[in-house]
């Protein structure tokens, strides 16, 4: 059966590296018989919350997620942290969106690093609209070297384009395995609605 994914471009720059490397992963998904789709916030920016979406991008971007089967969210290291793009996307999603689906995280850095901002996301976006990431991650390290659409560049570039076919087929077993829980607890009773 073909899955639906939604990768999440998590910078609020346009032509980021982080929609880079989420076009880059929605073609290897296409590859495998998926659908997918690319949020990239900078293209569809969500007011700060709680401000009013008086643009209707909420409506646009939830429709996306409650048909995906599964997320990659790929966030950009900005001084240590996830982007505030990112992060803010996480204040409006909430079970009926996300439940009980298996997401991969990917950090994308400049340089060397790309980790903290995954840490960052694992300790606190997950809690009311109960994502399950997976226990592995992606980091896309010195990112404007690798993952572009011509041929290797690199010994790197072919590691990190061999780590992320190897993500993506984890994506989906684990999507394989996870299919029922969403539909089975997404819900919970009404005094569990939120996370601990």
């Amino acid at each position: 059966m073909s899955r639906h994914i939604a990768l999440i471009a998590g910078s609020s720059q346009q032509n980021s590296q982080s929609a880079k490397v989420a076009n880059w992963l929605a073609t290897n998904l296409q590859g495998r018989n998926c659908r997918t789709s690319v949020i990239e916030l900078a293209r569809q920016p969500l007011p700060l919350w709680p401000e009013a979406d008086n643009n209707g991008v909420w409506p646009e971007i939830s429709a996306i997620l409650r048909s995906a089967d599964a997320l990659v969210v790929i966030s950009p290291e900005w001084h240590g942290m996830a982007s505030p793009a990112l992060k803010n996307l996480f204040m409006y999603a909430g079970r009926a969106e996300l439940a009980h689906k298996p997401a991969l995280l990917v950090g994308v850095s400049g340089g060397q690093g790309g980790s903290y901002p995954l840490a960052e996301l694992r300790a606190s976006s997950y809690k009311n609209c109960r994502l399950c990431y997976l226990p592995e991650h992606l980091i896309v390290r010195n990112v404007e070297q690798v993952m572009n659409p011509d041929e290797p560049a690199s010994e790197d570039d072919q590691r990190i384009r061999a780590r992320a076919d190897w993500a993506m087929g984890l994506l989906l077993d684990y999507t394989e395995a996870m299919a029922p829980l969403h539909e089975r607890h997404r819900s919970p009773p009404a005094d569990w609605m939120n996370g601990m």
